[in-house]
């Protein structure tokens, strides 16, 4: 179960630099716990159904799509967008929106720059809400190159042979170089290609509709394209900068959710987390994949929610 749906009583954008507007909103209880939606990718976006994890009457929700993602302008863009950019605009968004501190709430790529901001900042975190551990390893970007193909050797053929085959032997790059083509003709197709790959691999069970809408022109261009450009470049993070960094926020708390099969990011990775951040509670959903929307999965963030509203309601 999820909380009804609602609509934002505020919106607006967020100009961060002389390229970038981040598309902002703000929904629940203005004098509500603040917390922080910070959506996958990177480059998906965020959307409606993400405000009914919350308690409406509890929380100050705030959602935003992130450089280059879902409403900000401009769509697809890869420029001035690193993990610190990123990071620095979280900062930038907290103080536009005069709060001391947040609850962080991610999921997926969402989880990785959760991490990032908390370790960076986390005298402004309240707590941190995490599904779909992706801690930007290297093993990780060849899990989803390589390894995925192990149990979705029909989608990884389809994606990979949509490559010419002298570009097949690294397909980061071969992708890479397609979509950042200006030309639609040439970038469009590639997108839904990337996009409809990762979207097929999502779920526990096959769901076109999740399918479809990766590869949407709305999803296909910024998730595929970015993601692409963050893969490229290792995430713009040094090698294992998140486990490295769990020290800084041990005393934080933090919830952790996680689909068993969850073939997109790899169960492991939660494990790993968790071996290092002890004090974390993880929640491992046995009938689930990589989906914030899987029944089982759905739930337990909600639950988590919950759970992190008593407790910080109670400080």
């Amino acid at each position: 179960m999820s909380y009804p749906p609602i609509e934002p009583y505020r919106t607006f954008r967020l100009n961060v630099d002389a390229v970038h507007s981040l598309y902002v909103e703000e929904c629940g209880n203005p004098a509500g716990i603040p917390v922080v939606f910070l959506h996958g990718g990177p480059g998906s976006g965020s959307s409606p159904a993400h405000r009914q994890f919350f308690d409406p009457a509890a929380y100050r929700i705030v959602i935003f799509d992130q450089r280059g993602a879902g409403r900000s302008t401009p769509h697809a863009s890869i420029e001035n967008n690193t993990t610190d950019h990123l990071i620095a605009d979280l900062e930038r968004l907290r103080l536009e929106l005069g709060v001391d501190r947040w609850l962080v709430f991610g999921g997926s790529w969402g989880s990785t720059l959760a991490l990032a901001y908390a370790i960076r900042h986390p005298d402004r975190c309240l707590g941190l809400v995490l599904r779909g551990i992706f801690l930007a390893r290297e093993s990780e970007r060849d899990w989803f190159m390589r390894g995925i193909g192990l149990i979705f050797p029909e989608h990884w053929a389809q994606w990979v042979d949509y490559l010419p085959p002298d570009q097949r032997a690294d397909v980061c790059a071969s992708y890479y170089a397609l979509l950042k083509n200006p030309d639609p003709a040439v970038h469009m197709p590639a997108a839904r290609a990337w996009s409809s790959y990762e979207g097929a691999c999502s779920t526990l069970k096959p769901n076109a509709d999740v399918v479809a809408n990766f590869a949407s022109d709305r999803v296909a261009l910024g998730l595929a394209r970015i993601e692409a450009h963050y893969f490229f470049h290792a995430f713009f993070m040094p090698t294992n900068h998140l486990l490295d960094g769990i020290a800084n926020i041990r005393h934080l708390p933090c919830i952790i959710v996680q689909g068993r099969y969850d073939i997109v990011c790899p169960f492991v990775s939660a494990h790993d987390l968790k071996r290092a951040w002890p004090e974390a509670t993880l929640q491992v959903i046995e009938d689930a994949g990589h989906s914030a929307f899987e029944p089982g999965t759905r739930a337990a963030l909600v639950a988590a929610t919950d759970q992190m509203k008593l407790r910080l309601t109670a400080l």
